[in-house]
């Protein structure tokens, strides 16, 4: 069986990484070999391929768990999976 469309649109998550590289005056090849990464598999990212974020997304959204707190573990930010 296909796996049916994702439910979240990865392209705005793609959008900010590229923003934020962009922003920090970063090339995608200083980033992607900096990270371990093919540049191609960095470039699906930032035009916001899904991949292995697909099934990140599918168990956090499962199970309510709020992300932040392992992203940012030393935020005061109120848990939430918004």
């Amino acid at each position: 069986a296909k796996r049916p469309v994702p439910l979240y649109d990865f392209k705005a998550f793609g959008a900010a990484i590229k923003a934020a590289r962009n922003e920090y005056g970063e090339s995608r090849k200083k980033v992607s070999d900096e990270l371990y990464i093919p540049r191609a598999t960095f470039e699906y990212r930032e035009q916001g391929t899904p991949a292995e974020f697909t099934g990140i997304y599918d168990l956090v959204t499962r199970y309510h768990i709020s992300v932040d707190q392992f992203f940012f573990p030393n935020s005061n930010a109120e848990k939430s999976t918004g």
